[in-house]
C-alpha cells in the first residue's frame, strides 16, 4: 500500500512544480511584453486586479476633421476582419512556394495548436519561407494578396484610416507580407512588422536579432516621440494595453471579430481605395486550415476528372456536351436571336461568321464551339504548345504584325467562321479590357459573344505560371460554370461597311457586352496586366 500512496505524492508534486513554473513563466512573459504599459495600484487599492476600461465602438469614430491626425492599428483583427495568419501563409506557401510546401504547413496544423501565439508564428514563418526565393514572395504580395486583403477590409476601420492624416500599421507577421498591400492600396505611411533574414536572395525562415514584433516594442519608440491621436483595436486585454496610451481609443466590435462576416462591416468593391482589376494565382478561396484540408482531399479525384473532362473535347459534340454535363461542367448558353441559332451559320458572301468574345479563360473558344455545335477556327495571341496540341478545334497563332495578322485572320474567316478575343488576354474580375479594332476591319458579319465564368477552388487562367496548365486547373473545380450569350448581329450601320471606323465598332461592341455581363469597360490592355502580375510585357520567347 505504500508504494501506491508514495507514487501518487511524487505525481502530485511534480504536477505542482510543473503548473508554478508554467505560470511563472507566463507571469514574467506578460511583465517584460506589456510591462511598459502597466500602473502600479494605488496605497489604497484593495485589489491588485486591472480592471479593463470600456472604449466605444469603432463605428461611433466621428471621421471629421481628421486630415493632421494620426492613426495607429493592428491589421490582423481591426484593419482586417479575420484576424488568423493562417491563410496568409498559406498563400505564400503554395502560390510563392509549391503544392509540398503548402502541404507541410497545413500538417504542422495540429502541432500548432499546442504552441503559444510566439512560437506558433516561428513555425509558421520557418516552414513558409526557409529557402524561398525573395522574388517569388515579391510577387505574391505584389499580384495575389491584395485580392484576399480586400475582400477582408473592415469597412470601418478602413474609413477612419482613409480620413486620417499620418498613418501607422503593425503586425507580428513578416513585415514583407503585407507592406506592399498597405503602402500601394491603401497609401500607409508607416508599416512595422518582424523582419525576416535573408541571405543572397534567399529567405532562412528565420527573424532577426530583433525577434517577433509584439505590440508594445512596436509602439514605444511611438509613444516616446508623439503621442498617436487614435488608436483602434480588439476588444482583447493586450490591444486595450496599447489603445489606452492613445488620446483616443476605439474597438471592433465583437460580432465582426469572431465571425468575420458581418454584411456591415465589409467594404462593397465600389469602395475599394483602388479598382481590383487584375490579380494572379491558382486559388479561388481563402485557404483556411479547413478549406486547404478540403482542398487536398479533392486533389486525388480532380486530377484523373480533369484530364476526363479533357479528353471528351475530342468528341462528337452532343455526346461530348452530354458527358460533361454528367462530369459536373455546368455550361448555360442562351441564344438572343434565332438566327444564331446552331443550323445557321452561312452568311449572304459566302464567308463565315466573326464570333467576337470576352476574354476569360483558354476555353473560350471551345465553349463557344460547344454551344453552337459546330466547328470553329481560333486565333489567340499567345498559346503554349501543349494547349495547341490537346485543343479539340483549329487554332491559329498570331503574331501582333497587324498588317500580317490582318491577312491571316482573313484568309481563315473566307473558309469558316472564326473566333477573336479582341481583348487579347483574360481577366477574371468583371471588367473588360480594350478591344483591339483590327478584326471590325475584316468583315461587317460580327456577332459578339458574352462569355462569363465562375469557378470555387482553382482559377484557370494565370499571368506568371504554366499557361499549359490552365485548361487542368479549370477543369479541376468540383463544378466550373461557363455562361455563354450570343448576342444578335452587329446592325449593317454599326460596322466599317456602315460607315463607322475600326475603334468605334470596337468600343461599341465592348459597351454592348459590358451591359450583358453588367462589366465595367476600361482601356487597360494586356500590357498593363503583365507589368503588374509578372513584371514583363507578355512576351515570351519560345512560348
Amino acid at each position: 500500500m505504500m508504494f501506491p500512496i508514495m507514487l501518487l505524492k511524487i505525481i502530485e508534486w511534480l504536477v505542482y512544480k510543473l503548473l508554478a513554473i508554467s505560470c511563472f513563466k507566463v507571469a514574467m512573459k506578460l511583465n517584460n511584453y506589456y510591462g511598459f504599459y502597466l500602473k502600479s495600484p494605488s496605497p489604497s487599492s484593495k485589489s491588485s486586479h486591472q480592471q479593463i476600461p470600456s472604449y466605444p465602438s469603432v463605428t461611433k469614430c466621428d471621421l471629421q476633421n481628421r486630415g493632421s491626425q494620426t492613426m495607429v492599428c493592428d491589421i490582423h483583427g481591426s484593419l482586417l476582419r479575420s484576424n488568423s495568419f493562417f491563410p496568409f501563409f498559406m498563400l505564400i506557401s503554395f502560390e510563392g512556394g509549391s503544392i509540398f510546401r503548402a502541404f507541410l504547413l497545413l500538417l504542422s496544423c495540429p502541432v500548432l495548436m499546442f504552441l503559444d501565439f510566439e512560437l506558433k508564428l516561428r513555425v509558421m514563418t520557418f516552414i513558409t519561407f526557409c529557402g524561398l526565393n525573395k522574388k517569388y514572395v515579391d510577387m505574391v504580395g505584389r499580384a495575389v494578396l491584395p485580392k484576399f486583403y480586400l475582400e477582408n477590409l473592415n469597412k470601418h476601420v478602413y474609413e477612419v484610416l482613409a480620413s486620417s492624416g499620418e498613418t501607422i500599421v503593425f503586425t507580428s507577421m513578416p513585415r514583407v507580407i503585407v507592406e506592399g498591400f498597405l503602402k500601394e492600396y491603401l497609401s500607409v505611411d508607416n508599416v512595422i512588422g518582424t523582419e525576416l533574414q535573408i541571405v543572397g536572395n534567399y529567405f532562412t525562415g528565420l527573424m532577426t536579432n530583433s525577434g517577433l514584433l509584439v505590440k508594445h516594442k512596436a509602439l514605444k519608440k511611438i509613444f516616446e516621440e508623439k503621442k498617436p491621436d487614435i488608436g483602434i483595436g480588439t476588444s482583447s486585454f493586450h490591444d486595450h494595453l496599447f489603445i489606452s496610451q492613445c488620446k483616443e481609443a476605439y474597438v471592433v466590435d465583437k460580432e465582426d471579430t469572431k465571425k468575420g462576416t458581418q454584411p456591415s462591416s465589409i467594404l462593397p468593391r465600389e469602395k475599394y481605395p483602388k479598382h481590383l482589376v487584375f490579380h494572379d494565382g491558382r486559388l479561388a478561396f481563402l485557404p483556411t486550415p479547413l478549406a486547404t484540408l478540403a482542398m487536398f482531399m479533392w486533389l486525388p479525384l480532380a486530377i484523373p476528372l480533369a484530364i476526363f473532362r479533357i479528353s471528351i473535347g475530342a468528341l462528337p459534340f452532343k455526346l461530348s456536351l452530354v458527358l460533361g454535363c454528367t462530369s459536373g461542367i455546368n455550361l448555360k448558353v442562351k441564344f438572343v436571336n434565332s438566327q444564331n441559332s446552331p443550323k445557321s451559320s452561312k452568311t449572304k458572301n459566302g464567308s463565315g461568321v466573326l464570333y467576337v468574345c470576352t476574354h476569360r479563360t483558354l476555353l473560350d473558344p471551345i465553349m463557344l464551339s460547344s454551344s453552337l455545335q459546330k466547328p470553329l477556327t481560333a486565333v489567340t495571341y499567345s498559346l503554349s504548345k501543349v494547349s495547341e496540341i490537346i485543343a479539340p478545334l483549329k487554332t491559329v497563332r498570331l503574331t501582333r504584325q497587324r498588317e500580317k495578322d490582318g491577312e491571316t485572320m482573313a484568309k481563315f474567316l473566307s473558309e469558316g467562321d472564326l473566333v477573336v478575343c479582341p481583348e487579347g488576354t483574360t481577366c477574371r474580375e468583371p471588367y473588360l479590357l480594350r478591344f483591339s479594332s483590327l478584326f471590325a476591319e475584316l468583315t461587317d458579319e460580327i456577332v459578339p459573344v458574352a462569355m462569363d465564368t465562375h469557378v470555387s477552388m482553382f482559377y484557370g487562367t494565370t499571368a506568371s505560371g504554366m499557361k499549359c496548365l490552365d485548361p487542368v486547373f479549370f477543369f479541376m473545380n468540383p463544378r466550373p460554370s461557363y455562361n455563354v450569350q450570343i448576342l444578335e448581329k452587329l446592325p449593317k450601320e454599326m460596322t466599317c461597311g456602315g460607315g463607322k471606323s475600326g475603334h468605334e465598332v470596337a468600343n461599341y461592341i465592348q459597351r454592348e457586352l459590358g451591359n450583358v455581363l453588367g462589366f465595367e469597360c476600361t482601356n487597360l490592355t494586356r500590357k498593363d496586366k503583365y507589368l503588374m502580375l509578372a513584371g514583363n510585357d507578355g512576351f515570351v520567347k519560345g512560348r
